[in-house]
């Protein structure tokens, strides 16, 4: 169960991650399997081009999220795991305040700065403990815990919800 508030301070604090390219000073390993996620834009560190591409290993390899809730496409709670938006973007350096999520359909949505805070967006990579494939919404789902509170459920978030995400554009 997630336990952190969303208040001011916290906002504050995760704001800092993306201002702060100093944190990650580690260069990016290159992709050994397919690249399922590619992130571009404002960032500090890359490993194709000016690019961060990413395949299942590498987003395996970083700190794990997970939590379990009930969504408006599914039945039933979805135990949902991968790694926290925030994870992501301080990995690559983010220096943004906005951050564009692109499907492999090309249908996009700008999110903000707060949805990466640790206990809002996740991009999870696996359903009840099953990698998620294009059919089943993946290789990676942009998802909220929807359960755990009331400002997850809305028509905003549930467009921001995006399903066979495969790129993120950080914007300055």
């Amino acid at each position: 169960m997630l336990e952190r508030p969303f208040t001011q301070q916290a906002l504050v604090w995760g704001a800092s991650i993306f201002l702060s390219s100093a944190a990650m000073a580690q260069d990016l390993a290159m992709p050994s399997g397919p690249v399922i996620l590619t992130v571009s834009g404002d960032i500090a560190h890359t490993n194709v081009g000016d690019e961060a591409q990413f395949d299942l290993e590498m987003l395996d390899a970083l700190e794990r999220a997970s939590f379990s809730s009930s969504t408006i496409w599914t039945e039933g709670k979805i135990a949902f795991e991968g790694v926290w938006l925030s994870t992501i973007l301080s990995t690559v350096g983010a220096k943004g305040s906005t951050f564009r999520a692109t499907a492999l359909n090309e249908y996009s949505v700008d999110l903000p700065a707060e949805d990466a805070l640790e206990g809002g967006a996740m991009l999870a990579v696996r359903m009840n403990g099953v990698e998620m494939s294009p059919r089943d919404k993946g290789p990676i789902w942009l998802v909220y815990p929807y359960d755990h509170d009331d400002k997850f459920r809305s028509e905003v978030t549930f467009a921001r919800s995006v399903w066979q995400l495969y790129r993120l554009e950080v914007a300055p």
